[in-house]
């Protein structure tokens, strides 16, 4: 069996109209950009909690009507390396309704690096022209 981290992780969806706010990723193996919900959790926090910091800490915005909608088993190769995630999948609103006015904007890691956060269509992701990650989570924004 091999060696490895299971990472619990705690992810929010923002909805405005028919797009989504995801995180722009990377991946320089396969040479190709992601697109991710920003979240995780740290030893100690629920995961409710877990988002609630998150999104203020990256971003600094506070967060309401926040809502489960249920957990993903996340297995992928990002940059080569093998991932296992098990993901709490929320969706919310943001207070300052000005997020949504903005088709982009910047975001910042615990370790100060820069990420870009863009506003896409949901239908991008559907019809298989952009990719959403975790891969199964498609599936869940489907049936909610």
């Amino acid at each position: 069996m091999k060696k490895g981290i299971i990472r619990p992780l705690a992810i929010c969806i923002f909805r405005y109209h028919d797009s989504i706010l995801v995180a722009e990723g990377y991946d320089s193996v396969k040479g190709e950009n992601y697109y991710r919900p920003i979240g995780g959790i740290e030893l100690g926090e629920s995961s409710s909690d877990a988002v609630i910091r998150e999104v203020k800490e990256e971003i600094d915005a506070d967060i309401c009507d926040l809502n489960y909608l249920g957990m993903i088993e996340n297995l992928f190769t990002l940059n080569g390396a093998a991932g296992h995630g098990i993901v709490m999948v929320y969706d919310a609103s943001f207070v300052d309704k000005s997020f949504y006015k903005t088709e982009s904007f910047e975001g910042k890691e615990g370790d100060g690096s820069i990420f870009k956060l863009i506003w896409f269509p949901l239908s991008e992701f559907q019809e298989g022209n952009m990719r959403l990650v975790p891969e199964n989570l498609l599936g869940l924004l489907d049936k909610k």
